[in-house]
């Protein structure tokens, strides 16, 4: 059985897009299900998300909405982890849209008794504004996105996988903890697209960016052992100048935002990604 876990604070204007890409996806071999864990919302995210249960009864996938009073990502996993009835896991944050092929081949892939991680290839979609666009562009071409299986905002597990660890920890990289409990080589990059967006303006987009750099520092303090587990090759000079060659006004917005995360130090205020 495969359990699709979708986290959802405040997401009413965006989790039916969520949920038609899920809806419009291709069959599934098997029992799957979908989990809603919106928590602490107070619009009508739980709403919205309970009228997608005759589409998703038509396809043959249940669908379980969980209204949790408290906010809280991590809650909201764990929650919705007791709840999920399936052994293999995808956790889809509810501002990504999948390609229609994409889960099917998750859930192919994750098929393996091996433990196995996956996800799709990213499309970084860009906010509002000139500075998000800039940015998106570099970002899309740094080596964690280009060499590796970032998993932003999607990835799945099998059941040896998820085995790896209990409850989530309290922590702010919740994927990047997910990602690191595996080998590069039980890493797995299904070619099949989804979108993904980021911040709309620079002051958002230096929040993010450093709510990002505060949960590398925290997994690096809480867990060190995870990363062995990296294998994301450094860019070194040779690459930031190509970068800077191909694109210098992304690569200039991107040093810029870095310069101001470094300035303004670590956030570990909870950030949209947009």
């Amino acid at each position: 059985m495969f359990t699709i876990i979708i986290p959802a604070h405040n997401e009413e204007t965006l989790i039916g897009t969520c949920l038609d890409a899920l809806v419009a996806s291709d069959p599934i071999s098997g029992v799957v299900e979908v989990i809603v864990a919106a928590n602490g919302c107070t619009d009508k995210t739980a709403d919205v998300a309970r009228g997608y249960a005759d589409a998703l009864r038509a396809k043959g996938w249940g669908l379980r909405v969980l209204d949790l009073p408290e906010g809280g990502k991590l809650a909201a996993l764990n929650a919705a982890d007791r709840s999920a009835q399936g052994t293999t896991r995808a956790y889809l944050d509810a501002d990504v849209t999948v390609s229609p092929s994409l889960m099917a081949g998750i859930e192919r892939v994750l098929r393996s008794d091996d433990a196995a991680y996956a996800s799709g290839q990213v499309n970084v979609v860009a906010g509002e504004g000139a500075a998000s666009r800039a940015y998106a562009r570099l970002w899309a071409q740094v080596p964690f996105m280009t060499t590796d299986v970032p998993g932003c905002g999607l990835f799945a597990v099998n059941a040896s996988g998820r085995a790896r660890w209990g409850d989530w920890p309290d922590i702010i990289g919740d994927d990047a903890f997910a990602r690191l409990k595996f080998t590069p080589d039980e890493r797995h990059l299904v070619p099949a697209p989804y979108d993904w967006p980021i911040a709309s303006g620079f002051n958002t987009l230096v929040k993010v960016r450093r709510r990002q750099n505060t949960g590398v520092a925290e997994l690096s303090e809480k867990f060190p052992e995870l990363l062995k587990n990296d294998g994301v090759p450094g860019l070194g000079a040779g690459g930031y100048a190509r970068l800077a060659l191909r694109d210098p006004i992304g690569f200039a917005t991107y040093c810029a935002v870095a310069v101001m995360v470094k300035i303004k130090g670590e956030d570990r205020t909870w950030s949209r990604s947009r």
